[in-house]
């Protein structure tokens, strides 16, 4: 019974990447400068968050112009960070729960999310510790996240266990082309500086057919795949069919 119980242990954080995790910590007052070390994030957020709004405004059945389209549904943000996508899911009506390995994210998260005057449900953990007490959701967000986890399998095979038999998921991540490798990790981090060096293992990025793939193993099925592109003219990211560097994910309970 003992080395059960050691082994279920080793399975409730496996999909946890620790160096990741101490990575993102060092910077986790910075979550909310624009203009600071995850800047990068905060300018390709209004592309996330339309392509969230209208993907599930559409399995819902949801008026996406209305105020608050999704209340009375629930949300997890898994690697929550500092709430940069919790916050403006919350406004929109959703019980939101945002969850993180990193202590100091959630602190900050919390932070700021009370001095906005939100309700929102933040937890230092990982998703395998929701799934083995059995808690699920309407949606499910995944952003930036796939590409930093240590046992990716563990993960996805939590990930499928917290979405509701009649909910939906949206992800993001980066593929891993060369393309990818010139302006998500040379450019990104060693030309630009929009992050620190290392934040990115190319190696670990995932083809959308992976994706899509891995998604099937545990019952989702992907509905629309979309890219965001950054225009260079004006600095602003827009959602694209261009998938060679970021791209997002609607995935829905078969």
């Amino acid at each position: 019974m003992m080395h059960g119980r050691i082994e279920a242990g080793r399975r409730t954080n496996a999909s946890v990447d620790s160096e990741q995790v101490d990575r993102f910590a060092a910077r986790a007052d910075a979550w909310w400068d624009a203009g600071g070390s995850f800047r990068a994030l905060h300018r390709l957020n209004p592309a996330r968050l339309a392509f969230i709004r209208s993907q599930l405004s559409a399995h819902f059945a949801r008026d996406p112009a209305a105020l608050r389209p999704f209340a009375g549904l629930t949300l997890l943000d898994i690697g929550c960070g500092g709430g940069l996508v919790a916050e403006p899911m919350a406004r929109l009506g959703f019980t939101v729960s945002g969850i993180d390995t990193s202590a100091e994210a959630i602190a900050a998260a919390r932070a700021h999310g009370e001095a906005a005057g939100l309700r929102i449900e933040y937890r230092t953990a990982a998703v395998e510790s929701l799934a083995a007490q059995g808690e699920q959701f309407h949606a499910v967000v995944a952003l930036e996240l796939i590409e930093h986890v240590g046992d990716r399998d563990a993960f996805y095979e939590a990930l499928g266990k917290v979405i509701r038999p009649d909910g939906a998921l949206i992800a993001a991540t980066l593929n891993r082309t060369a393309k990818s490798f010139i302006l998500a990790i040379v450019g990104a981090e060693y030309i630009l500086h929009w992050l620190p060096p290392g934040s990115h293992d190319w190696r670990k990025f995932v083809r959308p057919s992976e994706l899509v793939l891995d998604l099937r193993r545990i019952g989702l099925r992907v509905t629309r795949l979309a890219g965001i592109s950054l225009d260079p003219r004006t600095g602003e990211w827009s959602v694209s069919e261009d998938l060679a560097v970021n791209y997002l994910a609607a995935a829905v309970r078969q």
